[in-house]
Protein backbone atom coordinates (compact mmCIF):
# COMPACT_ATOMS: atom_id res chain seq x y z
CA UNK A 1 0.00 0.00 0.00
CA UNK A 2 2.94 2.77 0.92
CA UNK A 3 4.50 1.77 -2.68
CA UNK A 4 1.16 2.04 -4.58
CA UNK A 5 1.35 6.03 -4.45
CA UNK A 6 4.89 6.52 -5.76
CA UNK A 7 4.28 4.13 -8.55
CA UNK A 8 1.11 5.44 -9.81
CA UNK A 9 3.33 8.88 -9.56
CA UNK A 10 6.20 7.79 -11.39
CA UNK A 11 3.93 5.82 -13.91
CA UNK A 12 2.17 9.37 -14.35
CA UNK A 13 5.31 11.10 -15.15
CA UNK A 14 6.62 8.89 -17.52
CA UNK A 15 3.54 8.45 -19.84
CA UNK A 16 2.06 11.92 -19.73
CA UNK A 17 5.61 13.48 -21.10
CA UNK A 18 3.96 12.61 -24.23
CA UNK A 19 1.62 15.40 -23.99
CA UNK A 20 3.92 18.49 -24.86
CA UNK A 21 6.35 15.93 -27.15
CA UNK A 22 5.58 17.93 -30.12
CA UNK A 23 5.37 21.00 -28.49
CA UNK A 24 8.83 21.05 -27.57
CA UNK A 25 9.98 20.27 -30.95
CA UNK A 26 7.86 22.37 -33.09
CA UNK A 27 10.31 25.09 -33.80
CA UNK A 28 12.37 21.88 -35.78
CA UNK A 29 9.31 20.13 -36.77
CA UNK A 30 7.68 23.71 -38.58
CA UNK A 31 11.74 24.09 -40.04
CA UNK A 32 11.76 20.55 -41.64
CA UNK A 33 8.25 21.04 -42.96
CA UNK A 34 8.05 25.16 -43.65
CA UNK A 35 4.78 25.47 -41.46
CA UNK A 36 3.35 28.58 -40.15
CA UNK A 37 3.66 30.50 -37.50
CA UNK A 38 0.22 29.00 -35.78
CA UNK A 39 1.06 25.61 -36.16
CA UNK A 40 2.24 25.77 -32.42
CA UNK A 41 -2.40 26.46 -31.90
CA UNK A 42 -2.91 23.52 -34.14
CA UNK A 43 -0.38 20.80 -32.25
CA UNK A 44 -1.55 21.41 -28.92
CA UNK A 45 -4.92 21.54 -29.90
CA UNK A 46 -4.53 18.31 -32.18
CA UNK A 47 -3.59 16.08 -28.90
CA UNK A 48 -5.95 18.12 -26.74
CA UNK A 49 -8.75 17.21 -29.53
CA UNK A 50 -7.79 13.69 -29.57
CA UNK A 51 -7.74 13.35 -25.94
CA UNK A 52 -11.33 15.18 -25.53
CA UNK A 53 -12.84 12.08 -27.66
CA UNK A 54 -10.95 9.50 -25.77
CA UNK A 55 -12.41 10.97 -22.90
CA UNK A 56 -15.37 11.05 -23.94
CA UNK A 57 -15.55 7.37 -25.78
CA UNK A 58 -14.03 6.19 -22.42
CA UNK A 59 -16.82 8.00 -20.60
CA UNK A 60 -19.92 6.71 -22.84
CA UNK A 61 -18.95 2.99 -22.31
CA UNK A 62 -17.98 3.37 -18.58
CA UNK A 63 -14.37 1.82 -19.43
CA UNK A 64 -12.34 2.32 -16.62
CA UNK A 65 -15.50 1.33 -14.11
CA UNK A 66 -16.01 -2.24 -15.87
CA UNK A 67 -12.53 -3.07 -16.50
CA UNK A 68 -9.22 -2.94 -14.28
CA UNK A 69 -8.04 0.47 -14.59
CA UNK A 70 -4.31 -0.80 -14.33
CA UNK A 71 -5.50 -2.95 -17.96
CA UNK A 72 -6.47 0.40 -19.40
CA UNK A 73 -4.07 2.70 -18.10
CA UNK A 74 -1.00 -0.13 -19.44
CA UNK A 75 -3.18 -0.85 -22.66
CA UNK A 76 -3.13 3.31 -23.02
CA UNK A 77 0.29 3.44 -22.40
CA UNK A 78 1.31 1.53 -24.77
CA UNK A 79 -0.72 2.59 -27.66
CA UNK A 80 -0.16 6.44 -27.00
CA UNK A 81 3.63 5.79 -27.03
CA UNK A 82 3.23 4.07 -30.77
CA UNK A 83 0.78 7.12 -31.75
CA UNK A 84 3.82 9.52 -30.80
CA UNK A 85 6.76 7.51 -32.09
CA UNK A 86 4.30 8.65 -35.69
CA UNK A 87 5.51 11.71 -36.05
CA UNK A 88 9.04 10.44 -37.02
CA UNK A 89 7.97 9.00 -40.05
CA UNK A 90 9.96 9.84 -43.27
CA UNK A 91 8.13 12.63 -45.89
CA UNK A 92 5.24 13.02 -43.48
CA UNK A 93 3.06 16.25 -44.06
CA UNK A 94 1.29 18.51 -41.73
CA UNK A 95 -2.39 16.69 -41.44
CA UNK A 96 -0.73 13.23 -40.65
CA UNK A 97 1.68 15.26 -38.10
CA UNK A 98 -1.57 16.62 -36.43
CA UNK A 99 -3.47 13.15 -36.61
CA UNK A 100 -0.52 11.08 -35.19
CA UNK A 101 -0.75 13.81 -32.08
CA UNK A 102 -4.66 13.05 -32.32
CA UNK A 103 -4.46 9.89 -31.27
CA UNK A 104 -1.66 10.08 -29.03
CA UNK A 105 -4.45 12.87 -27.30
CA UNK A 106 -7.14 9.90 -27.69
CA UNK A 107 -4.98 7.35 -25.35
CA UNK A 108 -3.89 9.42 -23.07
CA UNK A 109 -7.33 9.72 -21.82
CA UNK A 110 -6.56 6.03 -20.81
CA UNK A 111 -4.09 7.47 -18.18
CA UNK A 112 -4.42 10.77 -16.96
CA UNK A 113 -8.09 10.28 -15.88
CA UNK A 114 -7.17 6.41 -15.29
CA UNK A 115 -4.80 7.43 -13.04
CA UNK A 116 -6.59 9.51 -11.25
CA UNK A 117 -9.22 6.89 -11.29
CA UNK A 118 -6.88 4.56 -9.38
CA UNK A 119 -5.37 6.69 -6.59
CA UNK A 120 -9.19 7.41 -5.87
CA UNK A 121 -9.85 3.54 -5.28
CA UNK A 122 -6.72 3.61 -2.83
CA UNK A 123 -6.76 6.73 -1.14
CA UNK A 124 -10.02 7.89 -0.09
CA UNK A 125 -9.08 9.59 3.29
CA UNK A 126 -6.27 11.92 2.21
CA UNK A 127 -7.21 11.87 -1.58
CA UNK A 128 -6.47 15.56 -2.35
CA UNK A 129 -2.75 15.14 -0.82
CA UNK A 130 -2.56 11.71 -2.68
CA UNK A 131 -3.86 13.45 -6.00
CA UNK A 132 -1.19 16.40 -5.50
CA UNK A 133 1.34 14.32 -5.91
CA UNK A 134 -0.04 13.04 -9.11
CA UNK A 135 -1.43 15.75 -10.71
CA UNK A 136 2.51 17.31 -9.84
CA UNK A 137 3.56 13.83 -12.07
CA UNK A 138 1.73 15.14 -15.20
CA UNK A 139 3.10 18.71 -14.45
CA UNK A 140 6.72 17.44 -14.41
CA UNK A 141 5.68 14.98 -17.43
CA UNK A 142 4.18 17.82 -19.57
CA UNK A 143 7.33 20.13 -19.05
CA UNK A 144 9.92 16.94 -19.51
CA UNK A 145 9.94 17.20 -23.25
CA UNK A 146 11.20 20.84 -22.98
CA UNK A 147 13.75 19.60 -20.84
CA UNK A 148 14.86 16.78 -22.81
CA UNK A 149 14.94 18.94 -26.06
CA UNK A 150 17.64 20.91 -24.18
CA UNK A 151 19.74 17.47 -23.75
CA UNK A 152 19.50 16.62 -27.16
CA UNK A 153 20.46 20.04 -28.61
CA UNK A 154 22.76 18.87 -31.74
CA UNK A 155 20.99 15.55 -32.19
CA UNK A 156 17.90 14.78 -34.46
CA UNK A 157 14.65 16.16 -33.18
CA UNK A 158 13.53 12.68 -33.43
CA UNK A 159 14.94 11.72 -29.96
CA UNK A 160 12.86 13.21 -27.52
CA UNK A 161 10.40 11.35 -29.65
CA UNK A 162 11.74 8.14 -29.12
CA UNK A 163 12.78 9.07 -25.37
CA UNK A 164 9.03 9.99 -24.43
CA UNK A 165 7.38 6.97 -26.04
CA UNK A 166 9.98 4.54 -24.32
CA UNK A 167 8.93 6.33 -20.81
CA UNK A 168 5.74 5.79 -21.69
CA UNK A 169 6.56 2.24 -21.77
CA UNK A 170 8.09 1.61 -19.29
CA UNK A 171 5.13 3.80 -17.01
CA UNK A 172 2.48 1.23 -18.20
CA UNK A 173 4.28 -1.87 -17.18
CA UNK A 174 4.74 -0.74 -13.90
CA UNK A 175 1.58 0.17 -13.37
CA UNK A 176 0.31 -3.40 -15.06
CA UNK A 177 2.61 -5.62 -12.70
CA UNK A 178 3.05 -3.20 -9.45
CA UNK A 179 -0.35 -1.90 -9.37
CA UNK A 180 -3.61 -3.98 -9.08
CA UNK A 181 -7.16 -2.75 -8.77
CA UNK A 182 -7.26 -0.55 -5.09
CA UNK A 183 -9.80 -1.87 -2.03
CA UNK A 184 -12.30 0.57 -2.85
CA UNK A 185 -12.81 -0.02 -6.38
CA UNK A 186 -16.58 -0.44 -6.97
CA UNK A 187 -17.09 -2.07 -10.66
CA UNK A 188 -19.80 -1.79 -12.62
CA UNK A 189 -20.87 -4.20 -14.90
CA UNK A 190 -23.44 -2.86 -17.65
CA UNK A 191 -22.79 0.11 -20.30
CA UNK A 192 -25.04 2.93 -19.41
CA UNK A 193 -24.67 5.33 -22.09
CA UNK A 194 -26.22 8.27 -19.75
CA UNK A 195 -23.51 7.50 -16.40
CA UNK A 196 -21.44 9.65 -17.53
CA UNK A 197 -24.59 12.42 -16.90
CA UNK A 198 -25.37 11.17 -13.41
CA UNK A 199 -23.05 13.30 -11.39
CA UNK A 200 -24.00 16.50 -12.65
CA UNK A 201 -27.52 15.55 -11.03
CA UNK A 202 -25.87 16.76 -7.68
CA UNK A 203 -25.57 20.86 -7.15
CA UNK A 204 -21.95 20.22 -5.55
CA UNK A 205 -20.50 18.52 -8.06
CA UNK A 206 -21.74 20.89 -10.99
CA UNK A 207 -19.70 23.72 -8.38
CA UNK A 208 -16.65 21.98 -8.44
CA UNK A 209 -16.92 21.02 -12.37
CA UNK A 210 -17.32 24.57 -13.12
CA UNK A 211 -14.76 25.91 -11.28
CA UNK A 212 -12.38 23.64 -13.03
CA UNK A 213 -13.63 24.33 -16.58
CA UNK A 214 -12.67 27.69 -15.22
CA UNK A 215 -9.19 26.88 -14.04
CA UNK A 216 -8.88 24.98 -17.54
CA UNK A 217 -9.38 28.02 -19.88
CA UNK A 218 -6.16 29.04 -18.25
CA UNK A 219 -3.84 26.12 -17.75
CA UNK A 220 -3.13 24.46 -20.67
CA UNK A 221 -3.07 27.79 -22.98
CA UNK A 222 -0.53 28.74 -20.31
CA UNK A 223 1.86 26.59 -20.91
CA UNK A 224 1.74 26.32 -24.52
CA UNK A 225 2.81 29.72 -24.81
CA UNK A 226 5.10 29.85 -22.24
CA UNK A 227 8.42 29.34 -24.85
CA UNK A 228 6.48 32.15 -27.09
CA UNK A 229 6.50 34.47 -24.15
CA UNK A 230 10.38 33.44 -23.29
CA UNK A 231 10.82 34.17 -27.32
CA UNK A 232 9.72 37.55 -27.38
CA UNK A 233 10.99 38.76 -24.70
CA UNK A 234 14.26 37.36 -26.59
CA UNK A 235 13.50 39.37 -29.53
CA UNK A 236 12.17 42.27 -27.60
CA UNK A 237 15.54 42.89 -25.46
CA UNK A 238 17.93 41.29 -27.57
CA UNK A 239 18.57 38.65 -24.55
CA UNK A 240 19.83 35.07 -25.20
CA UNK A 241 17.23 33.12 -22.71
CA UNK A 242 17.55 29.16 -23.25
CA UNK A 243 13.81 28.77 -24.03
CA UNK A 244 13.81 25.27 -23.42
CA UNK A 245 15.13 24.53 -20.06
CA UNK A 246 13.64 27.78 -19.09
CA UNK A 247 10.37 26.29 -20.50
CA UNK A 248 11.14 22.95 -18.29
CA UNK A 249 11.93 24.66 -15.16
CA UNK A 250 9.03 26.95 -15.53
CA UNK A 251 6.02 24.88 -16.15
CA UNK A 252 7.57 21.86 -13.67
CA UNK A 253 8.06 24.63 -10.33
CA UNK A 254 4.14 23.73 -10.95
CA UNK A 255 4.44 20.32 -9.62
CA UNK A 256 5.44 21.31 -6.19
CA UNK A 257 2.74 23.66 -6.12
CA UNK A 258 0.37 20.57 -6.54
CA UNK A 259 2.18 18.97 -3.79
CA UNK A 260 1.81 21.74 -1.00
CA UNK A 261 -2.15 22.67 -2.41
CA UNK A 262 -2.36 19.26 -1.61
CA UNK A 263 -1.20 18.86 2.04
CA UNK A 264 -2.48 22.47 2.60
CA UNK A 265 -5.84 21.35 1.93
CA UNK A 266 -5.63 18.22 4.07
CA UNK A 267 -5.61 21.51 6.96
CA UNK A 268 -7.73 24.14 5.73
CA UNK A 269 -10.08 22.51 3.41
CA UNK A 270 -10.24 21.75 -0.32
CA UNK A 271 -12.55 23.96 -1.64
CA UNK A 272 -11.06 27.05 0.15
CA UNK A 273 -7.49 26.60 -0.89
CA UNK A 274 -8.78 25.76 -4.96
CA UNK A 275 -10.52 29.46 -4.45
CA UNK A 276 -7.36 31.16 -3.19
CA UNK A 277 -5.42 28.87 -5.94
CA UNK A 278 -7.67 30.40 -8.99
CA UNK A 279 -7.93 33.70 -7.31
CA UNK A 280 -3.84 34.51 -7.57
CA UNK A 281 -3.82 32.67 -11.12
CA UNK A 282 -6.49 35.24 -11.98
CA UNK A 283 -4.73 38.37 -11.00
CA UNK A 284 -1.66 36.88 -12.88
CA UNK A 285 -3.43 36.83 -16.02
CA UNK A 286 -4.57 40.56 -14.97
CA UNK A 287 -1.48 42.00 -14.24
CA UNK A 288 0.50 40.18 -16.81
CA UNK A 289 1.19 43.25 -19.25
CA UNK A 290 3.17 44.74 -16.20
CA UNK A 291 5.87 42.04 -16.13
CA UNK A 292 5.80 40.36 -19.76
CA UNK A 293 7.95 43.36 -21.29
CA UNK A 294 9.70 44.40 -18.43
CA UNK A 295 13.11 45.88 -18.38
CA UNK A 296 14.19 43.63 -15.59
CA UNK A 297 15.12 40.12 -16.78
CA UNK A 298 14.40 38.60 -13.44
CA UNK A 299 11.45 40.08 -12.40
CA UNK A 300 10.25 38.60 -15.99
CA UNK A 301 11.33 35.27 -15.06
CA UNK A 302 10.25 35.63 -11.35
CA UNK A 303 6.75 36.72 -12.69
CA UNK A 304 6.82 33.56 -15.41
CA UNK A 305 7.52 30.95 -12.22
CA UNK A 306 4.78 32.61 -9.68
CA UNK A 307 2.54 32.43 -12.51
CA UNK A 308 3.20 28.88 -12.99
CA UNK A 309 2.86 28.04 -9.35
CA UNK A 310 -0.77 29.89 -8.80
CA UNK A 311 -1.69 28.13 -12.35
CA UNK A 312 -1.87 24.60 -11.04
CA UNK A 313 -1.81 24.37 -7.61
CA UNK A 314 -5.94 24.61 -7.69
CA UNK A 315 -5.60 21.11 -10.50
CA UNK A 316 -5.27 17.76 -7.51
CA UNK A 317 -8.04 19.90 -5.71
CA UNK A 318 -10.39 20.10 -7.98
CA UNK A 319 -10.05 16.97 -9.45
CA UNK A 320 -10.02 15.89 -5.41
CA UNK A 321 -13.39 17.66 -5.20
CA UNK A 322 -15.08 16.01 -8.64
CA UNK A 323 -14.02 12.59 -7.11
CA UNK A 324 -15.29 13.04 -3.93
CA UNK A 325 -19.08 14.28 -5.54
CA UNK A 326 -19.42 11.70 -8.00
CA UNK A 327 -21.26 8.66 -7.52
CA UNK A 328 -19.65 5.73 -6.29
CA UNK A 329 -20.41 3.67 -8.79
CA UNK A 330 -19.52 6.16 -11.71
CA UNK A 331 -16.34 7.94 -10.37
CA UNK A 332 -13.78 7.00 -12.74
CA UNK A 333 -16.62 8.34 -15.51
CA UNK A 334 -17.19 11.23 -13.68
CA UNK A 335 -13.84 12.39 -13.39
CA UNK A 336 -13.39 11.47 -16.79
CA UNK A 337 -15.97 13.18 -18.71
CA UNK A 338 -15.41 16.22 -16.14
CA UNK A 339 -11.41 15.67 -17.97
CA UNK A 340 -13.55 15.96 -21.23
CA UNK A 341 -15.41 18.86 -20.91
CA UNK A 342 -12.27 20.61 -19.35
CA UNK A 343 -9.77 19.59 -21.93
CA UNK A 344 -12.41 20.98 -24.85
CA UNK A 345 -12.63 24.29 -23.20
CA UNK A 346 -8.49 24.27 -23.69
CA UNK A 347 -8.93 23.91 -27.28
CA UNK A 348 -10.96 27.35 -27.85
CA UNK A 349 -8.82 29.11 -25.55
CA UNK A 350 -5.42 27.92 -27.09
CA UNK A 351 -6.74 29.12 -30.64
CA UNK A 352 -8.63 32.07 -28.92
CA UNK A 353 -5.07 33.56 -27.48
CA UNK A 354 -3.31 32.23 -30.95
CA UNK A 355 -6.11 34.27 -33.08
CA UNK A 356 -5.21 37.47 -31.00
CA UNK A 357 -1.56 36.95 -31.17
CA UNK A 358 -1.20 39.13 -34.48
CA UNK A 359 -4.47 41.47 -34.32
CA UNK A 360 -3.30 43.20 -30.70
CA UNK A 361 -0.69 44.05 -28.49
CA UNK A 362 1.55 40.77 -27.26
CA UNK A 363 1.50 42.20 -23.84
CA UNK A 364 -2.51 42.42 -23.84
CA UNK A 365 -3.06 39.12 -24.70
CA UNK A 366 -3.07 36.96 -21.97
CA UNK A 367 -5.36 39.09 -19.73
CA UNK A 368 -8.24 37.25 -21.90
CA UNK A 369 -6.95 34.30 -20.12
CA UNK A 370 -8.91 35.86 -16.93
CA UNK A 371 -11.98 35.14 -18.53
CA UNK A 372 -11.97 31.34 -17.24
CA UNK A 373 -10.82 32.04 -13.82
CA UNK A 374 -13.50 34.73 -12.78
CA UNK A 375 -16.43 32.48 -14.23
CA UNK A 376 -14.61 29.57 -12.03
CA UNK A 377 -14.63 31.89 -9.09
CA UNK A 378 -18.31 32.43 -9.58
CA UNK A 379 -19.64 28.92 -9.99
CA UNK A 380 -17.48 27.65 -7.31
CA UNK A 381 -18.44 30.49 -4.66
CA UNK A 382 -22.21 31.14 -5.61
CA UNK A 383 -23.67 30.60 -2.67
CA UNK A 384 -27.05 27.75 -3.24
CA UNK A 385 -30.52 28.37 -2.54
Amino acid sequence: MKRTLPIIVISQFFCTSLWFAGNSIISDIARDHNLDQHFLAHITSAIQFGFIAGTLVFAIFTVSDRFSPSIVFFVSSILAGLFNLGITIDQIDSTEILLFRFLTGFFLAGIYPVGMKIAADYYQSGLGKSLGFLVGALVIGTAFPHLLKNFVAGFPWKYVLYSTTTLSVIGGLCVLFLVPDGPFRKSGNKIKLTAFLSGFKNPQFRSVSFGYFGHMWELYTFWAFVPVMLAAYNNYYGENLNISLLSFLIIASGGLACVLSGIISQKFGTKKIAAIALSASCLCCIISPLFLFAGSTSLFITFLFIWAFAVIADSPLFSTLVAQNAPDESRGTSLTIVNCIGFSITIISLQFISFLSDKIDARYIYMFLAIGPILGLFALLRKKR
